[in-house]
C-alpha cells in the first residue's frame, strides 16, 4: 500500500476529501478487495490510538513520539507531488499508523489486558443497623471507583465481622483496582478456598490479578479451574483462547 493512499484513507476519515475524490475513493472500495482491507485496518488502527492515547499524558507522549518518528520517516522520503496538497499533520499520521502496523498495536490487540475484563456492577451492601453509615461509606467509595476509601470502610467492617465473605470479595477487589497485589490476592485466595457465594468470582479476580501482572502462565493455571456453572465461566474461556 502506497504511503499516499494512508493520507488518503486519513482525509476521507475527517470528511476533507471533495466530493469528487469521496466518490471515486468508494468506486475503489467496491471494486479493489486489497484496497478495502487497508483501508479497513487503517480505520481500526487509527480508532485504537485514538482510545489507547485518550488520556493527556499519554496524549503528550505520543504526540512527541509521533513527530520524531514522522521527521525521521519523511526525512528519507520524497512526498509524492499528487498528494502535495495534504498537511503535513496528515503525513505524520499516516506514517506512524503505517509504523504500528505489525509492531506495538498489533501487539496490544493480541494481548488481553485486565481492563477488558474486569467489569463489575454497582454494589449494594445489605443494611445491619449501627453498622449503616459505614456501609454506605463502602458502597458509595466502591461505586466511584475511590478505592483507597472503599478499602479503609470495608477493612473497618471486617474488624466487626471478619468472616463476612462480602466484605472480603470487595475488600479484595478494591485493592487490586489499586495495585496491592498481596493483600488482594490473599483476601481472594481464602475465599476462593472456601465455600461461600464468592468462591467462584473470588477465583475469577484472582486469575485477574495475575493478568493485570503479567503472568499469564499462573493467570491460565486458575481460569482453568473454573466451573462451567460459574457465573463468569464464559468470560474465562474467552480469556484462555486470548492466552493459549
Amino acid at each position: 500500500m502506497e504511503d499516499q493512499d494512508y493520507i488518503l484513507f486519513e482525509n476521507y476519515l475527517l470528511g476533507d476529501l471533495s466530493k469528487e475524490d469521496e466518490v471515486a475513493l468508494e468506486a475503489r472500495l467496491e471494486s479493489d478487495s486489497k484496497f478495502k482491507d487497508s483501508f479497513t485496518t487503517y480505520k481500526e488502527l487509527s480508532s485504537f490510538l485514538e482510545h489507547k492515547f485518550e488520556n493527556e499524558d499519554a496524549s503528550v507522549a505520543f504526540q512527541d513520539n509521533l513527530k520524531n518518528i514522522s521527521k525521521t520517516y519523511f526525512e528519507k522520503q520524497e512526498a509524492p507531488k499528487k498528494i502535495a496538497r495534504f498537511k503535513p499533520w496528515q503525513y505524520a499520521m499516516a506514517a506512524t499508523v503505517a509504523l504500528f502496523i505489525g509492531v506495538t498495536v498489533f501487539n496490544n490487540f493480541s494481548s488481553p489486558v485486565y481492563e477488558d475484563f474486569a467489569n463489575y456492577d454497582s454494589i449494594s451492601l445489605t443494611v445491619r443497623g449501627d453498622q449503616d453509615a459505614l456501609l454506605k461509606t463502602a458502597e458509595n467509595a466502591f461505586n466511584t471507583k475511590d478505592f483507597a476509601k472503599a478499602d479503609e470502610a470495608f477493612k473497618s467492617l471486617m474488624v466487626m465481622n471478619k468472616d463476612n465473605a462480602e466484605f472480603q470479595f470487595y475488600r479484595g477487589v478494591a485493592n487490586l483496582e489499586l495495585n496491592k497485589f498481596d493483600t488482594a490476592e490473599g483476601l481472594l485466595t481464602s475465599l476462593s478456598k472456601g465455600q461461600s457465594a464468592y468462591k467462584n468470582k473470588a477465583t475469577w479476580y484472582l486469575a485477574l490479578s495475575n493478568l493485570k501482572q503479567n503472568e499469564f502462565d499462573d493467570c491460565l493455571e486458575i481460569l482453568r479451574t473454573i466451573p462451567e456453572d460459574a457465573e463468569d465461566y464464559k468470560k474465562a474461556q474467552k480469556l484462555i483462547k486470548k492466552l493459549d
